[in-house]
């Protein structure tokens, strides 16, 4: 089974994403495999790269970023970095929902962060006292594929991803915590 998405379900996320308000982004639904589970009997570190991963494609969807965009301009968004943490385990089976905030914008980066929940359908919405079970943070570059390098943003999705920033959340900007060397 492919782990792409597929026609439908990209033609989904473009119809939510056309849907949704002006200030939020579309919750992005996928359900966890069988293959995505590991020896410890939960969901693989992996797996919780890829769903963020797709969550990503969903906002470069509604901002803009689309396949149209990247084939009309040679243009994309490259992840420069990353930062997850893994907060509960993730059974096979279980629903899950991304809420996807973007953090900031300039020029030709933009930081956002995923929260992954465990929902109890397919298409549901995390409870408004639900905690996420794994977070990540992202800063990703606006890129010439053609040229190899950074470049602006066009206006238009510049000002969409503009629109989106909302504060960012108390664990957003935390590094990884030093770890005493042993004596």
């Amino acid at each position: 089974m492919s782990e792409q998405p597929t026609h439908e379900e990209t033609a989904v996320t473009e119809q939510n994403a056309a849907a949704a308000d002006d200030t939020s982004l579309p919750l992005f639904h996928r359900t966890v495999r069988p293959e995505w589970i590991d020896y410890n009997g939960h969901m693989s570190e992996a797996f919780y790269v890829l769903v963020f991963g797709y969550a990503t494609d969903a906002m470069m969807i509604e901002t803009g970023l689309h396949a149209g965009y990247r084939e009309s301009t040679g243009c994309s968004l490259y992840t420069a970095e990353s930062h997850l943490r893994y907060l509960r385990e993730v059974a096979a089976g279980s629903h899950l929902a991304v809420r996807t905030r973007l953090l900031g914008v300039d020029a030709k980066k933009a930081r956002f962060c995923h929260e992954l929940y465990v929902v109890g359908a397919p298409d549901d919405v995390p409870e408004p006292e639900a905690a996420p079970v794994a977070t990540t943070e992202l800063l990703a570059l606006h890129v010439d594929q053609r040229a190899g390098r950074t470049a602006p943003f066009p206006d238009s999705v510049r000002e969409r991803l503009a629109s989106l920033v909302e504060p960012a959340p108390a664990w957003a900007g935390r590094s990884i915590a030093e770890v005493p060397a042993a004596p």
